[in-house]
């Protein structure tokens, strides 16, 4: 797909000029994709490793994944959630990330940002049927289960396989994407998190994903190889520091 952006005056409305994006599809159709007078601000965790940089949150890049593959200008705002400044603490009480700014109105959690987005620009559509939107939603505690372990012999390891093979076998019959020929939601959310289990178990672990599972392999491959995801991505430094506490602690 390929994306036309234009900004009109509108005539009547106090001349204020407001952007509307067009995606061109395989059959060479425009179609809206979303209209927004100015970038959206989203708060995200600033890189521990790299200056100027997005660290290693999946949440967070789960959202500015949303963001990039609906073509909507947005504005990151880097926060240290070491030392949490008081403008981040008003807007987010918790001091969590990401936060998303809405109609002059903060969201935080990341399922909630990503529904929001939808229903307000669901061109291009990116919401993964009910029925197959739970679809590897288990590998993220099971990765995180294993990377803490500390006895060879507790089962996380195989459980960690049984959840990506049933995942393998399901890209095998489906895919190439969770809702077939089309990135959704589901990729978006779980894409940055098998990049956090490659990444964090390589380096704890010397552990990767068995290559009997090519089907599975070859759905990292090619949503590491998303512009939007190689734009998003944290550096692998962050990532290993980003989880030194869980393996450490």
């Amino acid at each position: 797909m390929s994306t036309l952006c234009v900004t009109i005056i509108h005539p009547t409305v106090c001349r204020i000029p407001y952007r509307i994006l067009f995606t061109r599809h395989r059959n060479g159709a425009f179609k809206i994709c979303s209209k927004a007078s100015g970038p959206l601000e989203v708060c995200a965790k600033e890189s521990v490793t790299t200056p100027n940089r997005v660290g290693d949150c999946p949440f967070t890049q789960r959202v500015l994944l949303t963001l990039e593959e609906k073509n909507l200008p947005y504005d990151v705002k880097l926060v240290n959630l070491t030392n949490k400044p008081d403008w981040f603490l008003e807007i987010s009480p918790e001091g969590k990330v990401p936060v998303l700014k809405i109609d002059e109105q903060w969201i935080p959690d990341s399922d909630v940002i990503t529904k929001a987005l939808e229903e307000k620009f669901p061109e291009p559509p990116l919401a993964t049927p009910v029925e197959k939107a739970s679809v590897g939603s288990k590998i993220f505690s099971s990765f995180i289960g294993f990377l803490k372990s500390k006895d060879p012999n507790d089962g996380t390891e195989q459980t960690l396989l049984s959840e990506l093979t049933a995942f393998n076998d399901f890209i095998e019959k489906n895919g190439p994407f969770v809702n077939g020929k089309e990135v959704s939601a589901a990729d978006l959310s779980l894409g940055p998190k098998l990049y956090h289990l490659e990444i964090a178990l390589a380096h704890y672990k010397n552990w990767s994903v068995p290559d009997s599972l090519t089907y599975l392999k070859s759905y990292m491959k090619t949503i590491f190889s998303l512009d939007s995801f190689v734009k998003t991505r944290p550096v692998t430094e962050d990532v290993i520091e980003g989880w030194r506490p869980k393996v450490t602690g």
